[in-house]
């Protein structure tokens, strides 16, 4: 099972930091610009952890707020410094790397960072005497500069928007440099010149940059241990280049095989140069090609027994050869990934999940496209068959969820993912620490991507989880999620019949807190729109009666929803929804419990008293619709009404007394023994109506209502209304002139029942 170990102090105080940064690490200068206050003073471990935490909060908390000047904070090296940070995405701009230039940087990584341009290129010429690990990953302009006032020489490439290519810049004076990055560099970038003054280049990354000419690599045959060629269209000449580099340890020329512009075929004659050539080899990476010739040996001539990784019995022929099994080998998306002998301790493939697992591991940071195909094999695994590795799956979903949360791909696979491997069969091997991860990148996920299927994926994924319980750490940001989804406008039935069957969850068992705010958010108003859409439409379906159980739930003791339900038309839904499905029983029974809510608050009851309101409620009492429920609902209205005695009846028809009297004959007609569809969390609106003798028969609904749910769920409801102070209210009932004499004896029940239950639940231990 996976741990549930507390956070570090570091990373709690980390957080807290860099949530309150003008109260702690610094202030305001010109209420604009953060500085560090002047007796602070942080090594190297502190400050690499605040940008990079600050990065990831920027990039995966949808609620935290980045602030403009923040990089400013670590302009003085001589009280910060800086060594080792990742940035990422569009949070980064020229000026955050113009604000740490005196920094010594040893690591620079950027990923994806769009937003710097040419003038990023001379900041990183103030860290090149001391960088040893550059990535510029994805940083598509950053060979690019604003067009000059007087137009561009026609030599000159320009993109669109007229910003013209740096060609000049080379990494002259980066000494120290071993590993670079280049990753999706743009067309046009004279990639020789520029890496030509490095001396000693330990990783090169080419990834998706085209060269007709490799033969520059061989500058460094006798450093370079790591290159990666990635979607590089190859051709025989790049081989012959590659295997003079006899010190490589890793080599990667995978591709995506959708890449239509790929005309290279690997051979095993390209295999076994590689074996004969690379001794140093340890890491493979050949997915998404094609083989041009088969490179496996026969099935019969394939050795039996358990699956090894012995090159002697690789089932890859050229691979015989190699003196050790590699320590990975990428074969995504191959026909060799499914031989049985692969002499290597780790593959990335599509065979099993092992495989599955090793290729979402290792393509997540730099290669979505390919990471989305992954993750929609392990959703496959874990809808059909079951997931082995639960916990490491789950992670690394997590991972590629946060990396990539605009790429719609991963998005809808990796949500759809997350729905099957949160489901109960898992839930055991889950911890409270790593179910509330799901949470939070569901939650990103929907309020990053605006697109039917993820919102869809998110709301089936929190339906796995104890609602309101485990979500309640995110409770008011769920709530105004699911609300956004179920606006009107929104036609995506099934996206609104979850979203609303999730509201409906979140407001049934919490404190009244809770749904006040959540009412003030919106939620009152929003239900009443969906049943107003649904009645327009003629339409009664499970959105219509889960949004009146919504209501009933939120106006439940919270005495400003029940305002807010009637200030907004409530009262009128009610009675077109009562004329327009007369035969929905569960929607009438929704309806009068939302209404019973009504009628507990006095300020209230003056509104639903109107001849035709009273005339319903009247009518339902006689109303068989869900056994009592619907009944007894009505009942409870008229009894909260009739509480407010004579002289607050404020209508001539029908008469109180006709009412009261129907009210007699429909709780002498119930089944004491009903089991009832409806949960109480307090008896107070219940027991106010006890010690009164304005209206007996409200009284004895009362003692009714207590006797019904003491009698079929004692375990529940005989210690809440003795918690409550039930019984000494009961004693006075009986003792009471003007009740009438079967309340008294139903009282007396009552209070035999909790008695019972109390002694025969006594612990006797010691």
């Amino acid at each position: 099972m996976a741990s549930d170990t507390p956070e570090s102090l570091m990373t709690l105080c980390t957080d807290f930091c860099l949530r309150n940064l003008d109260g702690t690490l610094g202030y305001l200068l010109d209420k604009e610009t953060l500085r560090l206050h002047p007796d602070i003073f942080l090594p190297s471990e502190i400050c690499d952890r605040l940008v990079n935490e600050y990065v990831e909060l920027v990039n995966t908390a949808c609620t935290f707020e980045p602030h403009e000047s923040f990089f400013s904070l670590f302009s003085d090296p001589r009280s910060t410094r800086l060594t080792r940070i990742h940035l990422r995405e569009d949070l980064v701009q020229d000026q955050d790397l113009e604000a740490i230039r005196k920094q010594d940087l040893v690591e620079l990584y950027l990923t994806n960072c769009e937003k710097l341009s040419a003038k990023s290129l001379q900041t990183l010429r103030s860290f090149s005497h001391t960088l040893v690990s550059l990535s510029l990953f994805g940083c598509a302009n950053i060979f690019y500069e604003e067009e000059n006032p007087g137009g561009c020489e026609d030599e000159c490439l320009v993109n669109p928007t007229c910003q013209v290519l740096v060609k000049d810049f080379t990494f002259e004076g980066f000494s120290r440099l071993r590993f670079l990055n280049l990753g999706r560099m743009i067309d046009g970038v004279p990639v020789e010149s520029l890496l030509r003054p490095l001396n000693s280049l330990a990783a090169l990354d080419l990834s998706g940059i085209q060269t007709s000419d490799a033969a520059f690599l061989t500058q460094w045959k006798d450093s370079l241990v790591s290159l990666v060629l990635y979607n590089m269209d190859l051709s025989d000449d790049h081989i012959r280049v590659i295997v003079q580099l006899h010190k490589l340890r890793h080599l990667d020329i995978s591709r995506d095989r959708l890449s239509s512009y790929y005309k290279f075929k690997l051979t095993r004659k390209v295999l076994s140069l590689f074996v004969q050539k690379l001794g140093n080899l340890m890491s493979l990476d050949i997915s998404g090609h094609m083989i041009l010739e088969n490179c496996s040996i026969s099935k019969m001539d394939e050795e039996a027994g358990q699956t090894s990784i012995e090159p002697s019995k690789s089932s890859i022929m050229p691979f015989r050869a190699l003196k050790r099994p590699l320590q990975f080998l990428g074969l995504f998306e191959t026909s060799l990934c499914r031989l049985t002998h692969i002499p290597a301790y780790k593959v990335s493939g599509d065979k099993n999940e092992e495989q599955v697992l090793n290729a979402i591991e290792a393509y997540t940071e730099h290669r979505p496209e390919i990471t989305s195909r992954a993750i929609n094999l392990l959703f496959d695994i874990a809808r059909i068959e079951r997931c082995n590795q639960l916990l490491r799956a789950l992670k690394l979903v997590i991972t590629a969820l946060k990396c990539h949360k605009y790429d719609k791909n991963i998005q809808v696979t990796g949500s759809a993912a997350l729905f099957y491997l949160t489901n109960s069969e898992y839930r055991s091997e889950q911890s409270v620490k790593l179910r509330r991860q799901v949470i939070q990148v569901v939650l990103n996920g929907m309020e990053s991507y605006q697109e039917v299927t993820v919102q869809r994926n998110c709301c089936l994924t929190l339906c796995n989880f104890s609602i309101p319980e485990e979500l309640e750490f995110q409770y008011r940001r769920v709530n105004e999620l699911l609300l956004s989804i179920l606006n009107p406008t929104r036609q995506d039935e099934s996206i609104q019949r979850i979203a609303v069957h999730l509201c409906n969850a979140l407001v049934c068992q919490v404190d009244n807190d809770h749904k006040e705010a959540v009412g003030k958010m919106g939620f009152v108003v929003t239900m009443l729109k969906l049943i107003q859409k649904k009645l327009l439409d003629k339409i009664c379906d499970q959105v219509m009666e889960f949004s009146w159980s919504a209501l009933w739930n939120i106006t439940d003791e919270t005495p400003d929803n029940c305002e807010m339900f009637l200030n907004f038309n409530g009262m009128k839904l009610f009675l077109d929804c009562l004329k327009e499905f007369p035969e929905k029983q569960e929607l009438h029974r929704n309806m009068l419990g939302l209404l019973g809510n009504v009628a507990e608050v006095k300020e209230l009851r003056p509104q639903l008293m109107t001849s035709q309101f009273i005339s319903v409620f009247s009518n339902l009492l006689e109303s068989k619709a869900d056994g009592i429920e619907v009944s007894y609902n009505a009942c409870g209205v008229l009894s909260h009404i009739m509480f407010d005695g004579p002289e607050a009846w404020g209508v001539c028809e029908p008469q109180r007394e006709e009412v009261e009297e129907r009210m007699w004959a429909a709780i002498q007609s119930w089944d004491i023994n009903s089991r009832r569809n409806i949960n109480y969390r307090s008896f107070e609106p219940i027991l106010r109506l006890l010690p009164q003798g304005i209206s007996p028969v409200s009284q004895h609904w009362a003692t009714w209502a207590l006797y019904n749910l003491v009698s079929v769920y004692p375990d529940k409801y005989c210690p809440l209304l003795v918690r409550e102070g039930g019984m000494p209210l009961l004693r006075d009932v009986i003792k009471m002139a003007t009740a009438r004499q079967e309340t008294k004896e139903m009282a007396c029940k009552v209070i035999e029942h909790c008695s019972n239950f109390k002694e025969e639940n006594m612990d006797t231990s010691r």
